[in-house]
């Protein structure tokens, strides 16, 4: 089917504000043009993220009523850890509060560091906001590898996730192999629009770095959907089951840090996995730092419980065929009308080229987070900024990084929203594309230094 209806039933539902537009204008200038500055009760729909938005089945919210709330040692830890070694394939766990939990603990672990230390690199595919900002709080400077189709919006050719092995290749032979402590290799890829790896790219990485010693370790936070995607698209996978598939793709890493709150379709948590017992032991040492005992890190027994069940519900073929065909069927209603998008879709989200959109606007006007106000003003659908803004500033020059893609992303909770709900966003959208060239620029009003997408304030120019 090309849009197949829901695998579920809804058992439980909660009322939507739908507050109207004047209003919704007044909620957007006093939260400083910033979407994540709205109330969560002023939003009619909130595609502002995938992260911690997923409903809970019936399994999951049994499992959280008899969930073991022991300080150390529970029994829910061990359920969630032999989970992951099942489905994912790694022997050691560390329970985290969330992915950027696990994303500290593995930057803090794995990246040298002292006065005698030379500069160390992380080559990935494509920076993600918060990995990034580990990577380098911790020293190390981060290197994009990810292939050139990716940073064209209008180009549709699979696996754009891929990471470019002559520019892997290249990489190791400047800064040497002794100085890249491991690969990052994110699947999918979340700022190129949730492009997924092929599982040949995934193959050739591992031989290489393999070859030259060099570690790789993944983002698996939307690995099902990877999955998915090499099931549907990459020949010889067609008859192989979700797992069988997860399964190999980590077996050419050799550890991955998780947010949870998305595949693992669970409200909170994360975990890093590796298969470095020595790694593993500095890992226990500073997860008591940071986020609490080995046995739970920043987790709860009964959120633990739930984790457990959610990664085996992620892997259902039904599940992930409804997910990724509802954000497409969202995106051939923007695509039919002419909305600009980064193509082909990904798996969790409709990024709209904001470019394309307001061309009007130089990047310097800010031409994502403009769209992303105005989209919540229209339809009052929430959604975020992927550009200028989240691309920060580069940490030596003080200068802004200037991204190729300026997108506003549209990202999908799981088993949440309905059909007609894509078409309530659909229809506003489309109206606004209408008369985009009235949509002015924004400025910031207020920058903080650090991750300044989640808190900065901006003011029309």
């Amino acid at each position: 089917m090309k849009y197949p209806a829901e695998p579920f039933k809804i058992k439980t539902v909660e009322p939507m504000s739908m507050i109207g537009r004047e209003e919704r204008a007044e909620k957007m200038k006093e939260a400083g043009y910033n979407t994540f500055l709205l109330r969560s009760e002023d939003v009619y729909i909130d595609f502002l993220t995938d992260s911690g938005t997923s409903a809970l089945s019936d399994r999951q919210w049994a499992s959280l009523m008899t969930g073991d709330e022991a300080y150390a040692g529970s029994k829910d830890f061990y359920r969630l850890e032999a989970a992951i070694q099942r489905l994912y394939g790694f022997p050691f766990v560390i329970p985290t509060h969330q992915g950027r939990g696990a994303e500290n603990i593995l930057s803090t672990i794995a990246i040298p560091k002292g006065k005698d230390v030379p500069q160390q690199y992380v080559l990935g595919n494509m920076y993600f906001t918060t990995t990034r900002f580990h990577q380098e709080h911790n020293g190390a400077k981060f290197i994009d590898i990810i292939r050139d189709e990716a940073h064209d919006a209008e180009l549709d050719v699979p696996f754009k996730g891929d990471i470019d092995i002559n520019k892997l290749v290249a990489a190791i032979e400047e800064v040497g192999a002794e100085n890249i402590p491991y690969v990052c290799l994110a699947i999918t890829v979340n700022l190129a629009g949730g492009q997924p790896v092929s599982m040949g790219n995934m193959r050739a990485v591992s031989e290489i770095c393999k070859a030259h010693g060099i570690k790789i370790m993944g983002d698996a936070t939307r690995c099902a959907e990877n999955a998915y995607y090499i099931k549907e698209q990459e020949e010889g996978y067609a008859d192989k089951t979700i797992h069988e598939i997860m399964l190999e793709q980590f077996s050419y890493m050799d550890g991955a840090t998780c947010s949870a709150k998305k595949d693992g379709l669970q409200n909170c948590g994360g975990f890093l996995a590796l298969r470095d017992e020595k790694l593993f032991n500095s890992a226990k040492e500073w997860v008591v730092v940071f986020e609490g005992m080995p046995s739970y890190g920043g987790m709860t027994g009964r959120d633990m419980s739930a984790l457990a069940i959610g990664i085996e519900e992620a892997m259902d073929f039904h599940y992930l065929d409804h997910r990724i065909k509802q954000i497409r069927y969202l995106a051939d209603r923007l695509r039919d009308a002419g909305v600009p998008m980064i193509e082909p879709t990904g798996g969790h989200a409709v990024f709209i080229d904001a470019r394309r959109f307001l061309p009007h606007l130089t990047q310097d006007q800010l031409p994502a987070q403009t769209l992303a106000a105005s989209v919540y003003i229209e339809t009052g659908c929430r959604t975020m900024e992927r550009g200028i803004v989240s691309a920060g500033r580069n940490r030596e020059t003080g200068e802004h990084y200037f991204p190729k893609l300026e997108t506003i992303r549209l990202t999908i909770p799981r088993r949440v929203y309905t059909y007609a709900h894509m078409d309530v966003v659909a229809d506003g959208i489309i109206e606004l594309y209408k008369k985009a060239h009235e949509i002015k620029g924004l400025e910031f009003n207020y920058e903080p230094e650090q991750l300044r997408f989640f808190t900065a304030r901006f003011n029309y120019v």
